[in-house]
């Protein structure tokens, strides 16, 4: 980009002034074609576009921005006039570099009188630039900013690990193909592949397998290490707490990627730590900060160095989570051996935070907390108990609970073991505490597809962008028939997250609808949006009531004695098809004073049985043991 501001000074006659020569420098200056150039030697434009380009190497793939200043006339011989040329590089830090150099012009040197020309010299490249000097840059890292989680714990910071793999300076090359096959083939990786990598690189190269945390008893460093020609490196990253640690949420830090660099616009280069997935992904822009750099000309065979400008790094800054340390690595634990996808999510109601968000390792990498899309089962009857109260229903209203129901001709049945005692005609809290699926099916026509849609929103399932990837849950607006009563019990079209359900109990606790937050910088925070009617206390309190006497006379009696303030609970179990079998999702949501939680279990036998015995150890370990 070239502009130009000029000021002509002594130049009183009708021939041509040099401002369209300093021009056309400008423009050879900041491209690096010169062919438009006239130069007072027949062969600098080819020296000249050689000088640039040697000497601007290191700088690409930046190119600076090159104006013409003050353009004067020598007042004593107005053949002659000096350009001031003003040079302004963005090379992706905090400022630009900006200086400035000058041109000496000449008229009429050789035959044509009126043509102005340039003389070469290597100063118009950057300031008293040698003919031997280049230009050379360092960059200097800065440091990430902090991730921290409740009470300001750091979540994320630069942990000691191992970097193992094989060193090309030790050895021969059959031990090198050697070590790399027997260390893959111990990671569980393609041995071939990485033998592959090991002889494609370089001669000094070290090629890395995997990068093991220190004390990682999962991983024998000095087996792995005692492999022909492969080596353990000392070295640290910035890791979360543990591995696991909400790693599908909170995402993980590691070496730029190609696409991360590219994407950039040079504010990221290869070597650089970039979030990789997760939060960190997402807001790595504020956690890197901007890297610092010197550029300096030096001379090569030389030792000669002359620093020409500097900026100094600036530190990337903080990211506040609301996770909590404890509680999150107290999820993690209880679902380490949990086979099915699984998920874990704790909120806190009065605030919305998330305190934890597990997902366990059945989820194939997936946040199955936060992503995962599942019939909610009856765990949904909170949704739909909130719709028939809104319909004039009580707790104490009377329904009928069938051991079996037929709506278009499908047949609905409660679940295996229903208890005879709760059949019959029941009030709705016996519906609700026992879970009885007819009984709510039964009541679908005082509570329309949209009445559902409704009270999903107002508990929680309409808060807009929550600043974090997350699905809560939809109901189809638009259903009738089997389609409709099976929305009333959780399943069908009818889908949820267990952050959704999270929320869902979040908001019967806090007597309001609830939106989760796990980022609490307030330029970061989005204002939850929601057309939903909000939570009125009074339903709120009504659905609270029903929930406890789950715990009390329902499903969940094994809750009455965990330690803490009284437990209220849903237990739910979605039947769905797979390979021809009929599995279930098994679910339940609790809530316990400022604590509301939701377990899900990918395939389990039902809600109590599965998804109710971690609920409970999770409880017990939010109430100290």
């Amino acid at each position: 980009m070239v502009t130009a501001a000029v000021v002509l000074a002594g130049c009183t006659s009708e021939r041509p002034g040099p401002e369209a020569a300093a021009q056309a420098l400008a423009s050879a200056l900041a491209s690096g074609d010169f062919s438009a150039v006239v130069f007072d030697q027949a062969d600098a434009a080819s020296t000249a576009a050689a000088r640039r380009a040697a000497a601007y190497e290191a700088l690409q793939p930046h190119q600076p921005e090159v104006t013409v200043g003050d353009v004067a006339v020598d007042p004593e011989d107005d053949d002659f006039a000096t350009a001031t040329l003003a040079f302004s590089w963005d090379l992706g830090v905090a400022e630009p570099w900006e200086y400035t150099t000058h041109a000496r012009l000449e008229r009429g040197a050789q035959d044509d009188a009126d043509t102005w020309r340039a003389a070469w010299a290597s100063t118009l490249l950057a300031p008293d630039l040698s003919d031997v000097e280049v230009l050379g840059v360092e960059r200097v890292a800065t440091q990430r900013g902090e991730v921290l989680g409740a009470g300001g714990v750091t979540l994320i910071v630069d942990r000691p690990v191992y970097r193992i793999g094989i060193d090309k300076t030790l050895g021969d090359q059959a031990a090198q193909q050697e070590g790399a096959r027997g260390l893959a083939t111990a990671l569980g990786m393609d041995p071939d592949a990485f033998a592959a990598r090991v002889e494609a690189a370089g001669p000094k190269a070290f090629v890395e397998a995997i990068v093991v945390r220190e004390n990682d008893p999962g991983y024998d460093v000095a087996a792995l290490a005692g492999f022909p020609a492969a080596r353990a490196l000392r070295d640290s990253i910035p890791l979360a707490p543990t591995r696991a640690f909400a790693r599908q949420v909170l995402g993980v830090v590691g070496p730029a990627t190609a696409e991360i660099i590219d994407e950039s616009d040079g504010a990221v280069a290869a070597g650089d730590l970039a979030g990789l997935s997760g939060l960190v992904r997402q807001y790595d822009a504020r956690l890197r900060g901007t890297p610092g750099l010197v550029v300096a000309a030096t001379a090569e065979g030389t030792d000669a160095r002359r620093e020409l400008f500097s900026v100094e790094p600036v530190a990337g800054q903080a990211l506040h989570t609301t996770l909590d340390v404890g509680l999150q690595n107290e999820a993690d634990a209880l679902l380490a051996g949990v086979g099915p996808a699984s998920a874990i999510v704790a909120l806190r109601p009065s605030t919305g935070d998330v305190l934890a968000v597990s997902s366990g390792p059945g989820g194939g990498g997936l946040s199955t907390a936060t992503l995962g899309q599942y019939a909610p089962g009856s765990t949904f009857k909170v949704v739909s108990s909130l719709a028939l109260l809104r319909s004039g229903a009580t707790p104490d209203t009377p329904v009928p609970c069938t051991p079996t129901i037929t709506v278009d001709g499908r047949a609905f049945s409660n679940f295996p073991g229903y208890p005879s005692s709760a059949l019959g005609t029941v009030p709705l809290r016996t519906a609700f505490a026992n879970s009885c699926n007819t009984a709510f099916i039964s009541q679908r026509d005082a509570a329309s597809a949209q009445a559902l849609v409704d009270a999903a929103g107002s508990l929680g399932w309409d808060a807009g962008d929550l600043g974090f990837p997350a699905f809560l849950g939809s109901v189809p607006s638009a259903s009738t028939g089997t389609d409709h009563a099976a929305s009333m019990i959780g399943q069908g079209r009818v889908l949820a997250s267990p952050l959704g359900m999270a929320t869902v109990a979040a908001s019967v606790a806090a007597g309001r609808t609830v939106a989760p937050r796990i980022i609490t910088d307030d330029e970061l925070s989005t204002p939850p949006t929601s057309g939903a009617a909000p939570l009125a206390e009074a339903e709120a309190t009504t659905l609270h009531e029903l929930m406890r006497g789950v715990v009390t006379d329902g499903g969940a009696t094994f809750l009455l004695d965990v330690p803490g303030g009284e437990v209220a609970a849903k237990t739910g179990t979605a039947e769905f098809e797979t390979d021809g079998r009929t599995l279930n999702h098994a679910w339940m949501i609790a809530i316990q004073g400022d604590l509301a939680v939701a377990v899900f279990v990918d395939e389990g036998e039902f809600g109590s049985t599965t998804a109710g015995p971690i609920l409970e150890a999770f409880l017990r370990a939010a109430n100290g043991g």
